[in-house]
């Protein structure tokens, strides 16, 4: 059996990639030809690569030939206003361009890794389950809107008679590049950071999302969307147990929400002449202090899943950047 992965580079596809191989599947997964291998460096030569973009449609129509399984996990993530074009381009064309090629090579199923982010949010409502409708809101980012509208483009190819099932992760835990991503946050506790937001915090183990995605993509289940969530914690808290995993003093400053906005204002206009990446962009300054929740009943209730603790996955985390980064000191 062969599964067709994208993102398989990333922090969740090279997991996906690990779960289906050990489970005795043959991974083809697309790649950029100077796309970085680090993640996946122990199981490189297991995987069947394809050298492309997901914006070749040609390319992904020979890739998917033959496979049995779509696992859709490729995707731009920015909160800089100015990637929006180029998110959109990759997440909502990309994946129409995905289930077109699906649906010409009649695969078995698709499963889609989007983001709770999709679900839309606003200032009403904090509990966002499966069935919470999208609402415009300024509290929807560009991303969140990027992924809302490739979710569509799923459900078109499901009601062309393609099986699909949608993931809707919360944020996610697991060692990667700790420059990027939600790992930056145990970059911040290393560094021992001051300041820290009101918000509440939703995550998930990446080994919970490799595991949940490999038992739906083969199973029959169709038409469906399920959140993943662990849980959720205030960002202070969570802070405070990676800081007594690394011994590090914890952020102690609570940022009110004008001096969010204000910190904004001022990194905005240095980037503007830097030409950098912001560290805060207004839609980050506009999240920092919400409070949603998502709960994964239905995940649970349809699959007796168990996830991972929040204290193993920081652990795990943990250990891992250390040993990876090389850094003093024992976890």
């Amino acid at each position: 059996m062969m599964i067709f992965l994208t993102g398989c580079t990333g922090l969740v596809g090279c997991f996906v990639a690990r779960k289906f191989l050990s489970e005795g599947f043959s991974v083809r997964a697309l790649k950029r030809k100077n796309s970085d291998l680090s993640f996946i460096e122990d199981i490189q030569t297991q995987i069947e690569w394809i050298e492309g973009d997901i914006l070749e449609v040609p390319l992904l129509m020979e890739a998917i030939q033959h496979v049995d399984y779509v696992v859709h996990a490729a995707a731009l993530v920015s909160f800089d206003r100015r990637d929006a074009r180029l998110m959109h381009q990759i997440n909502v064309e990309g994946t129409a361009n995905i289930v077109n090629a699906c649906l010409e090579n009649q695969v078995k199923s698709l499963c889609h890794i989007s983001s709770v982010a999709a679900l839309g949010r606003s200032k009403d409502k904090t509990l966002i389950d499966e069935k919470s409708q999208w609402q415009t809101s300024k509290l929807n980012s560009n991303y969140a809107v990027s992924k809302y509208l490739s979710e569509m483009e799923v459900w078109r190819a499901n009601a062309e008679g393609l099986k699909t099932v949608i993931l809707n992760p919360s944020v996610i835990l697991g060692p990667s590049d700790w420059s990027r991503s939600s790992t930056q946050m145990f970059k911040y506790i290393w560094d021992q950071k001051q300041f820290y937001t009101n918000g509440l915090l939703n995550y998930v183990d990446v080994r919970d999302i490799a595991e949940i995605t490999h038992r739906l993509t083969i199973s029959n289940i169709s038409s469906e969307r399920f959140i993943l969530n662990a849980g959720h914690i205030t960002y202070h808290e969570f802070f405070e147990k990676i800081a007594r995993i690394w011994n590090k003093k914890p952020p102690h400053i609570k940022l009110k929400p004008w001096q969010i906005r204000l910190l904004w204002y001022f990194t905005s206009i240095y980037t503007l002449f830097t030409g950098q990446k912001p560290l805060i962009t207004r839609e980050t300054a506009s999240l920092a202090n919400q409070s949603f929740i998502y709960p994964s009943d239905k995940l649970k209730n349809t699959l007796s899943y168990t996830y991972h603790s929040l204290d193993d996955t920081l652990l795990w985390t943990c250990e891992a950047l250390r040993k990876k980064y090389e850094l003093a000191g024992k976890t």
